[in-house]
């Protein structure tokens, strides 16, 4: 990865939005710097979203301004309060905190009369077309539209219409609100866009007071007005409907002038950041639920185990550039954010994910010892623990082997080992099972060899983790790999669903050192050798601990 070319062209754009804030400010186009985040409560959020939390309310910090969390709930068919209580915690779990918490169906009263304003103006009408009919006539995109047949209605006939429409006389899709702009516009968005659909459905906001409901974007600039938000920051798929945005602003007759302002999303390979494809994995029980940690959503990657300074990090890594669809981003990158802040934050200790049982044959049959390790090599401050250790323990089944390849160091006949924190032990037997698999192993240790003890008699190449058994606390372990293989957005569901990994979980038995008896939900740990885990905070019990993999130890991405 050409790190240094990147950084350079990141440090080049990274504050584009700043410098339009800070030139707005210096100019008295704005006093105070307003921003917001606008998430429609139709699916958890998702590492997508992240970017667009930490650029809106970061830029506000920046300015000493401030920062609203509004729900842009138009359409109740696909929204829950479920949504909406996931997205608070998600932007609470980032580290931020919202100036005003909003519904777009707050404003509902409001965006109705401004809809008025629009058809007294001659700039709105009620269409008679049916959803496909005005689909039909919009045109392409090097094509224009065709007039409907109800463009030409008069006001009276339109506000009565609308008023209507409002008061439930119609079923769904038999009538809507269209704008009248111009349907030989070069940009689609400005074909007489609907701006109010038919809709009985029960709003978990506003319950059944309205069975008509506005279109987003119709709604989103007429809610960026009403609350004064300065710098409508959005990721680069709305810049096509940034001449409708200001239309709408402009012909509605608001008060307050809000511009829009767009920038390159998260692209991250193997990830899939579709709401409607991420629904269906959960809806097909693809996967356990919205925070299945193999999720791209914020819950999911929380329960795996991944800090908000991590993600923090990552997404201030990455800059906000300027337009386009933005490059596809390695998960790599991610993973060394997380790693690198945990390194000096998680426990180093040992778990075995497959264990292999060893018995110290020249050991004391009844004795135990503690030994002392250090909890983080690289932080100091977090101190030692004792770890006992006695005649028999368990070590990775990969970690002998009876026919060894060259250059291989770890236990095999006749070979010596030091056991990390513990003392060189050689291997001297096994034994097999009837399927022919060894199960256990009949090893020798040298007292003199303790670590710590300064031995210097002879080295060793190989150093392997262990636990020991009689103080072992049983774990079930969970590791992942990508969910989804080469993804590319708007693929047919039938192929999006093909490119599940069937590998993307796995799920192994061990033990882990007594330390671990007092773990928690959400502890998270270094297992040497294996990787950073996060103590599962839905299946695990005070009798049953389940780690989930973080990230394992090894980086493919350098900075």
């Amino acid at each position: 990865m050409e790190t240094k070319n990147a950084e350079a062209n990141v440090s080049a754009i990274a504050n584009f939005i700043k410098n339009i804030v800070n030139e707005d400010l210096k100019s008295g186009k704005v006093s105070q710097v307003v921003t917001r985040f606008p998430p429609e409560p139709n699916g958890y959020l998702h590492i997508g979203h992240a970017k667009a939390i930490c650029t809106n309310f970061e830029i506000a910090d920046d300015f000493n301004g401030l920062t609203n969390l509004r729900f842009d709930d138009t359409n109740p068919v696909k929204e829950d309060v479920e949504y909406v209580e996931s997205i608070k915690q998600d932007v609470e779990w980032l580290g931020f905190k919202w100036d005003g918490l909003f519904f777009a169906s707050d404003y509902f009263e409001e965006m109705y009369s401004r809809a008025l304003v629009l058809i007294r103006k001659g700039l709105a009408y009620v269409d008679d077309q049916s959803a496909d009919e005005i689909r039909e006539t919009r045109g392409t995109l090097t094509q224009g539209g065709t007039n409907s047949p109800y463009r030409e209605r008069t006001i009276e006939e339109n506000l009565s219409l609308f008023e209507r429409m409002r008061g439930g006389e119609f079923k769904d899709g038999e009538r809507v609100l269209r704008a009248k702009i111009d349907m030989s516009s070069p940009n689609i968005n400005l074909r007489d866009p609907v701006i109010y659909r038919i809709l009985h459905a029960h709003h978990h906001n506003t319950g059944d007071k309205w069975c008509i409901y506005p279109m987003y974007t119709y709604a989103h600039p007429l809610e960026d007005s009403i609350e004064g938000v300065t710098h409508s920051l959005c990721s680069s798929e709305f810049e096509d409907q940034r001449p409708f945005y200001d239309w709408v602003i402009r012909e509605c007759e608001m008060p307050n002038i809000s511009r829009q302002y767009e920038f390159a999303r998260i692209s991250l390979k193997n990830t899939v950041t579709s709401k409607r494809k991420l629904k269906q994995l959960v809806d097909e029980q693809v996967v356990d639920g919205w925070d299945d940690p193999r999720m791209p959503t914020i819950s999911g990657l929380r329960r795996r185990g991944l800090t908000a300074e991590s993600i923090r990090n990552f997404v201030r890594e990455l800059g906000v550039s300027k337009g386009g669809g933005g490059s596809v981003v390695d998960t790599a990158m991610l993973d060394h954010f997380v790693r690198e802040d945990l390194k000096l934050k998680a426990l180093r200790t040992m778990g075995v994910l497959n264990p292999l049982k060893v018995i110290i044959t020249n050991y004391p049959e009844d004795g135990v010892e503690m030994l002392e390790a250090e909890n983080n090599s690289e932080n100091p401050e977090m101190g030692n623990r004792m770890i006992p250790f006695s005649r028999e323990i368990y070590i990775e089944q990969d970690d002998f082997m009876e026919n060894p390849p060259a250059k291989y160091f770890r236990l095999f006949p006749g070979n010596e080992v030091r056991l990390k924190n513990a003392y060189f032990i050689k291997c001297n037997d096994f034994i097999k099972d009837a399927d022919g698999n060894v199960v256990e192993l009949h090893c020798t240790y040298d007292v003199e060899t303790k670590s710590g003890s300064g031995f210097t008699g002879r080295k060793v190449k190989g150093t392997i983790h262990w636990v020991d058994a009689k103080s072992a606390v049983p774990a079930e372990f969970r590791l992942y790999e990508p969910l989804i293989l080469d993804d590319e957005e708007g693929e047919e569901e039938a192929s999006f669903l093909d490119k599940v990994n069937p590998n993307s979980m796995q799920i192994v038995h061990g033990f882990v050192e007594d330390n671990m008896k007092g773990a928690n939900p959400h502890d998270k740990f270094q297992f040497f050798r294996h990787g950073y885990f996060n103590v599962d905070p839905k299946y695990t019990t005070p009798d049953h601990l389940v780690f989930n993999l973080i990230v394992s130890l090894k980086s493919s991405f350098v900075v």
